[in-house]
């Protein structure tokens, strides 16, 4: 009895292989599922590249200036630095600044990280978008935020600072991209 030439389509999909054939024998069955379960088996435990890798080594990303791409927290501090004394800026601002509008919280546990970065981070002049010393707990006591700010002449009254849109300083019309 002469054996018709079996058809194999194999679809991987995701982790579902769908196999249709005719007339193919239990070995040559047993062989193909086991080939298809090794190569499903692969592609599944293989994680996909996100990066590309010439010679081994990762390309690092570059910004059009020709610097080393920041991380989210270095981006906010390189703008925490440039605020100058006696001015104060919303987390919301610093986040509108970088490009992520929505991400003021995490501009705020950055802020709250800054303790130990060099160089210095004046965190004590970023307050929330009313102008309270939302962040003042981060500091060594809950009053030094406050005793910083009145250093450099900023007046706190009831942990809020007085005269908040005249001290306002926003990043995204003071600073030059």
């Amino acid at each position: 009895m002469k054996e018709q030439k079996s058809q194999i389509i194999l679809l991987l999909y995701r982790p579902a292989i769908i196999c249709s054939y005719n007339r193919v024998s239990a070995i040559v069955q047993a062989h193909i599922f086991l080939s298809v379960f090794l190569v499903c088996k692969k592609l599944m435990v293989m994680p996909a590249k996100k990066t590309i890798a010439t010679n081994n080594t990762r390309l690092k990303a570059v910004m059009p200036s020709g610097q080393k791409d920041l991380d989210f927290s270095e981006q906010v501090y390189d703008i925490a630095r440039q605020i100058p004394k006696g001015r104060v800026t919303s987390y919301g601002a610093i986040a509108k600044c970088i490009g992520t509008g929505k991400s003021a919280r995490l501009v705020g546990w950055a802020m709250s990280a800054c303790s130990k970065v060099k160089p210095k981070v004046p965190a004590h002049r970023v307050v929330n978008s009313a102008g309270i010393l939302s962040g003042k707990l981060a500091f060594k006591t809950p009053t030094y935020m406050q005793e910083l700010l009145a250093k450099e002449g900023v007046v706190v009254k009831n942990d809020k600072v007085k005269d908040f849109k005249k001290r306002f300083w926003d990043p995204s019309n003071e600073l030059l991209f």
